[in-house]
Order: C-alpha cells, then structure tokens, then sequence
C-alpha cells in the first residue's frame, strides 16, 4: 500500500514468465513511471491520490507509483525480492538478501504520499483494486490510533491480511491493527551485530554497536574532551583533532539530538562522538552512516567507567574507536525491539495483540533510486514495517505449500509454532527503558519460526462468518464492511490465543481444533497455568483420525485469589502429540472486580533484607508496570519491618573491609572517597550477589 522502485535488482524479472492468468492488474503510469516499469515480477502498480492530499504532499513527492522515501520499496523487496548475492551498505551486512518469498510477484498500490500520511478512502479503493486484480495476500505496513475498514472483506474471500504493529513501544496498549482476523506483527532483533571496539588510554576495552567504516574513523588514539551539557551549540572548536563524549548526568531518560551533536563535532573538526543511550534499536540506520565522523552509543554503565578514566587521569585522556565488525550469533537474539508498540490492544482487549514478532531491527532491503544512484542498492530500516513483510512472504510460502488453507488456518500455523526462546535457549527478551522477559504482550505468540510452521500438527480455524456472532458488521463482508463493535465477550472466538481482560470467579472457553498432520494423532494437554488462577482443560486428551479431522475441548479458567483490581498474568496451553508438534496457544487473564473502577495498584509494602516480599497483596509477583518486577527494579524486595526485627541470619561487614575491595583515597577518614574498585566485589559479603560478565563460572 505505499510505492516502489522498479529499477533494483530486487524486483528483476530475469527467469520469470507471465504473470498468473487469474493477474487482472493494471500497470498505471506517470512521472517517472513508465509502463516498462512493470515486468513480469513486478507485475501490477497503481496510485490514489484525492485533492487534500495533493494540495498537502512534499514537492519532492511524484504523482506516480515511484517511491521517493524508501518505505514501500524496502518492504516489498523484503516480502517478496529476488535472491540478491554479494549485497551490503557500504561493505557492512555482507551476504546475500532476498525476500521471504522471493519467487513471489509484486504488485504495489500507492495510497500514501511523503509529508502528508495514507489517504483513508485511498486504501479502502487500493483494498478493493487488489482483491479484483487478483493478489494472493496483503502485506501493510502502516497503521493507525483506529481499525481500518474494509479488511473482513478480504479475509472472506481468502486472502490473509498482515499489518504491522505499530512503533510506539515499549509503552502499553500502544499496539494498532488488532481486528482478530487480521495478523498483527511486532518487531525483533536478529542475530547480526555491528560491533565496534572502545579502548581507553590505559588500555580498557568495551563493545559497543555503531557504524565506523574505513575514511570516518583512523582506529587511532585521540584526545578526549568532556562534556556534561547536550546541546550541539555548547561544542567548541576546541574539539579539533578529538573525540568528545559526553555524559549528562543524572538526565538518565532524555532522548539526545544525537546527529546535531554529532554533526556539529565534525563542523569543529572532531574525530569522534561518544556518548549514554540506554538502547540502540532506532540508531542503528543509514541516517548513522551519513554522518562524517563515528558516533557511538554506550550504556550507562560503560559511560560511567569513561568518565572515572577521564577524572582520574594525571595526563592527557585518550580513546580510540575500531572499524566496525559484522558478526552473526555473537550477540542473543532475538529480542523484541524497544520501538515495537506492545499490548493490550485497548480497542480489543479481549483480543491478544501483537500475534506475533518477526525481525524488524537494522533490516538490510532494497533501497530508492536516489541510493541506487549513490550507488547504494541496499539500506538499513528498521520498524514494525520491515517486520510486517517478513511475515507477508513466510505467508506466501506456506499458501502455496496448502493452498486450501484459509487466513485464520495461515494465521494459526504462524502463532502456534512460534519461538519463545533465544538463540542461547533462555526465555526471549524485551528490549525497551527496563528489559524484561518477554510475554505475549510484547511479542504474541512468541518469534515467528517459518519452518515448523509449513507442518503445525493442528490449526485453529474460523470462517468468515463466525466473526459476526461477536462483531456488529455494519455492511456484512461487503467492500465497506466497518466491524469496530463487539457484541459481548469474545472468549469464544476461535483463535489460537485466548485474552480474557476482567476474570472475576471463573472462565469458560471452547476452541475447536483441525487435524493437518498424521491421520492418526493422540494429543495431550499440557497447561502452564498465569500466576493466580487454575485452569483445567476437558477433555486433557484428543484423539484424531481419518474420519475424526476436528476436535474441541473447553478450558476453564478460575481466579484463586480475591476479586481485586490486578494486573495481566500469562500462560499457554500447549498440545503434543509425542512427536514434532507442540501446538502452543498464549493465554493472558486479568483478574478483577467488576464492581469497582479500574485503578492502577501500587503492592502493599513489605521485607526484612534477607525476608523480603516479593509477592504483593492477592499473592502475585509484585510488577513493575508492565513486567513482573526483579532485583533490578526492587533489590530484595518489599520492606517488611516485622520480619527484620527476627530475622535468624545475618550478612554483616565490617567497615575496614571495603578497603579490600576499593581504591579509597583517604581511607576511612572524613575525606574518604571509593568510587573505583580494585577487583572483582563478588566476595564482599553483601546479602546479594551481582555477577555481571559470567565467562565461565
């Protein structure tokens, strides 16, 4: 639904015949798009404009499929572009793209325009051109606060719709596009990194992620100067020749103009720019490459062991910055990106949104003619924009592996086969202003896993129609269906996920299950049950065979605490048939009284060091909104003063042995400083224990 570049080498149609003879297309020109532009990969383009936004777009913008920005062509090249060998930017992310069908047609249909946004009544026609011109699936990466209309009419005739999640995360109930028929997509990182090495005057090294290419970085030592405020008006020429790194104090939250600052530093012939970021999932793209000299962002951590060096060195303080690296599987992925908007869905919340994460972070696709021209026929991205089309094309593959299949069985195959763990076997996580373990809310049903998906043991399916004994359809499945109310509950709606918003004593659930697999397949149920409830499944065993493809089964879900106003818990329920498949569903369940407002609740204090609380006042793990909180947020936990006064043990320290431990200049006198320390505090007898670079044990 955006606009494309019909000169890559993504969209080549060498090796290609004619398009499928169901293609009823057009191929609509206009300035700089001839009608050569289309071929038989790219085999269909149009645009819609209306008046107000032909009055409001940039100048730069043309009144044609052409795409000036790089959005719609970077998404479509990663859904369905040529396998492309010896592609990169600038000789970083070296290898090989294609799309996640890359022997999948191309057709784009330009509804939104630079500086002006999407034209509503422009996509409900693009949406209506593409089901008459024939199109297998619908790949949108835009979104909006509201549902758009229009998309029940396409599922109902066959065709799976997958849109992005939207990019204002990692705050809650942030997420768009939640319509249960549609496949929602968060966003991830992936296994690649871009590290660089820091290495200080005395010799101390640290890995950061930047872009330092070869002509913007000498990999040589070079003077620091030091900055505390984070205006570029406050850099001096006096950063000739040097590197300037700034540290902003206690202003931990603050998003920095990190470019001016950067650029600045080169205008006054600076070599290099160091500097706090707490992540760098939006930094790392190709506005980075375009600045003269590296920038690198560190953590706060690595930013404070910078600035003692700096404070305590007798000479002249000194960095260097490598060149970057490209490494694969060095780093644990994936992880939900910080951007990545995250649920509940507040137009839906008996809806689980996201359904599910696709790679999203420093994506490598096709780039526009301006970076062709550059010669740069590849670039970075990253969004829920580059996530939706990966998903699009593992779509693709997999309709035509079962081609019977309808959106919501497609759907179910994507969802139930997901990943929940890393590429280390630890529980994914959440990138964002406090990391967290993942939970469905971030990413769905987990990371989306292409390969198991092609044979999902069981699907969830739902026909069109179903959707109208829970929505009120104003037009029915017509071309201007508008299906934004609910009747009541939507628990029952079969989908391979179950939300249920306000438990107050208990829940009944159905869901119906379709055989894919072996004829002859015996199920059983195995329950991870969200912290303060039961839940029992009936039946706990599903035996299939040829005669027998579908079974349902009821799960019941009961609160076992008292009805208070609480926060989301998570589980899922997971069929397994002994073999390959493990059909997984994620379940989350709010418990509430529905008798009193909703509030936000603040856990009744409680903890003696060593018997601390770490339960709040219904029993459940105390949260930090919107995780389950951890020593990081808490420490031991909740004070609770009639504990401590008995507590049985004790870690005690003596004063004096801190100086085993600390360079403390001025010893224990009133001038005693200690803020470096000599080794390891592993063994100070703290009544904790913090081991932050675990090599082996």
């Amino acid at each position: 639904m955006i606009c494309i570049t019909p000169e890559s080498p993504s969209f080549a149609d060498d090796g290609y015949g004619p398009p499928p003879s169901k293609w009823k297309g057009v191929c609509q020109v206009g300035p700089s798009f001839k009608a050569k532009s289309c071929n038989r990969k790219l085999i269909g383009a149009r645009w819609y404009i209306d008046d107000d936004t032909l009055r409001s777009m940039s100048k730069d913008e043309i009144l044609s499929p052409r795409d000036v920005v790089g959005h719609g062509t970077h998404t479509a090249s990663t859904a369905g572009g040529n396998i492309i060998h010896n592609a990169s930017i600038l000789g970083l992310a070296a290898g090989t793209v294609r799309g996640g069908a890359p022997r999948a047609r191309v057709a784009m249909y330009k509804t939104c325009w630079n500086g002006v946004g999407c034209s509503a009544a422009g996509q409900l026609k693009a949406i209506d051109d593409a089901i008459h011109d024939g199109v297998d699936i619908l790949s949108l990466s835009l979104g909006g606060p509201f549902e758009d209309p229009g998309t029940l009419h396409v599922v109902a005739k066959g065709i799976p719709v997958v849109y992005s999640a939207g990019n204002d995360g990692p705050i809650a109930q942030t997420v768009e596009n939640s319509s249960p028929w549609l496949l929602t997509v968060a966003a991830a990182t992936m296994d690649r990194s871009f590290p660089v090495v820091i290495t200080l005057g005395n010799n101390d090294k640290f890995v950061a992620q930047s872009f330092a290419i070869s002509g913007k970085t000498s990999s040589q030592f070079g003077e620091i100067q030091f900055y505390e405020r984070e205006d570029a008006e406050n850099i001096h020429n006096t950063v000739k020749g040097k590197i300037v790194f700034c540290f902003f104090g206690t202003k931990f939250d603050s998003e920095r103009d990190y470019y001016n600052i950067t650029k600045a530093t080169s205008e006054k012939g600076g070599i290099g720019v160091i500097l706090p970021k707490y992540n760098t999932d939006t930094l790392l793209g190709d506005t980075l490459l375009t600045l003269p000299i590296p920038l690198v962002a560190v953590d706060y951590e690595i930013t404070y062991r910078i600035y003692q060096y700096i404070k305590e060195n007798d000479g002249t303080p000194k960095v260097k910055i490598s060149l970057t690296q490209t490494t694969i599987g060095k780093v644990s992925a994936p992880k939900v990106a910080a951007f990545s908007s995250r649920g509940p869905s507040y137009i839906y919340p008996g809806v689980l949104k996201p359904d599910i994460a696709a790679p999203g972070v420093t994506v490598l696709a096709a780039a526009p003619k301006a970076f062709m021209d550059a010669g740069i026929p590849y670039r970075f991205d990253s969004g829920t924009s580059m996530s939706c089309p990966h998903v699009s094309g593992i779509i693709a593959v997999l309709k035509s592996l079962h081609p019977q299949w309808s959106p919501a069985a497609l759907k179910s195959a994507i969802m139930t086969t997901a990943l929940t763990y890393d590429n280390n076997g630890m529980p994914i996580q959440a990138n964002g202003k406090v990391p967290k373990i993942a939970d469905p809310f971030d990413y769905g049903a987990g990371v989306v896993n292409p390969n198991m998906a092609a044979d999902p043991g069981l699907i969830y399916d739902i026909e069109p129609s179903d959707y109208f004994k829970f929505f009120n359809c104003m037009g029915g499945l017509g071309s201007a269906d508008n299906c934004t109310t609910v009747k009541g509950s939507l628990a029952d709606l079969n989908l391979p996920s179950i939300a249920i918003p306000n438990l107050r004593t208990f829940q009944a659930t159905t869901r119906t299950v379709t055989n894919v697999g072996q004829a002859n397949a015996r199920y059983k149920a195995f329950l991870y049950t969200p912290a303060g409830v039961e839940m029992t499944v009936d039946p706990p065993v599903l035996v299939f065979s040829k005669e027998k493809k579908v079974q349902s089964f009821k799960v019941t879900i009961k609160a076992t605490g008292r009805p208070i106003q609480g926060d989301y818990s998570f589980g899922s329920l997971v069929w397994h048939d002994g073999g390959i498949h493990w059909v997984r569903i994620p379940i989350a369940v709010r418990i509430t009284d529905i008798d009193a407002p909703r509030v936000s609740v603040i856990a009744t204090a409680q903890t003696s060091y060593d018997n601390a609380t770490t339960y709040d006042n219904n029993r459940m793990p105390v949260r930090n909104i919107p995780k389950v909180a951890d020593p990081f947020d808490y420490g031991a936990g909740f004070i609770n003063p009639n504990m401590a006064a008995d507590l049985g043990l004790i870690y005690d320290i003596a004063a004096s042995n801190y100086l085993k431990f600390f360079n403390c200049i001025g010893g224990l006198a009133t001038g005693d400083n200690c803020t470096t320390a000599k080794r390891s505090l592993a063994d100070l007898n703290l009544p904790s224990i913090a081991i932050p670079n675990l090599k082996t044990f």
